[in-house]
């Protein structure tokens, strides 16, 4: 299902984006490349003070390569879900507006296409919107709670979650692999906001 929604989401006129959280990085040297002026290598203090830790919430796009990201402490449900939501809700108003169609069984087979083959299927609400968005999470308890589907069906949104053990079919995790080397390896960030803020410039940039 999920190799399906890459392959044809988007031919099918559906976004689609993934999401993920990484961390907890360390406030600590890490190993890597940095840019020194000759003959003055760069160096790493023998002892260092770890300072705290920082996550990123990401989601990501990956037909465009498109990604937002935003650092925090902490990656609870109060903190993700109001995250998750504002961004979407930027995303979704960029997306072309979708007629609303005149049979409603046509309307629910576009979002029941989407749990074909699932031993456990999410119950869906009685109406539903037109689908525009598949969005592609790990399987985390977070994020299959009521509030949250129910949001994201309001909008338009067909949550698709990785099977246990395969949350490495979400590519929103390779481009979080590729913001940490740029970000973090070969400096020694010291603050929890140096390591947010640097995550934040890699991904604007």
């Amino acid at each position: 299902m999920i190799e399906q929604a890459y392959l044809e989401g988007e031919a099918l006129g559906l976004a689609v984006w993934g999401e993920d959280e990484a961390g907890p990085y360390q406030t600590k040297p890490y190993a890597g490349h940095s840019w020194s002026p000759e003959g003055h290598p760069g160096h790493y203090p023998h002892e260092y003070v770890r300072g705290g830790t920082a996550k990123i919430m990401t989601l990501f796009h990956p037909r465009s390569g498109q990604v937002c990201v935003k650092g925090t402490t902490s990656t609870t449900n109060l903190i993700l879900h109001p995250w998750m939501k504002g961004e979407l809700e930027k995303i979704l108003a960029q997306l072309p507006k979708k007629e609303a169609l005149a049979d409603p069984a046509e309307n629910r087979a576009e979002w029941l296409r989407w749990q074909v083959g699932l031993q456990t299927k999410i119950t869906l609400p009685q109406e539903l919107p037109r689908l525009r968005v598949l969005l592609i999470l790990d399987n985390l308890s977070g994020h299959k709670s009521v509030d949250l589907v129910l949001w994201l069906f309001a909008h338009g949104i067909m949550p698709l979650y990785t099977p246990l053990g395969g949350s490495w079919l979400n590519m929103t995790e390779s481009i979080q692999r590729i913001l940490k080397r740029r970000a973090l390896e070969g400096s020694y960030p010291r603050t929890e906001e140096q390591i947010m803020a640097w995550f934040e410039t890699v991904a604007r940039h």
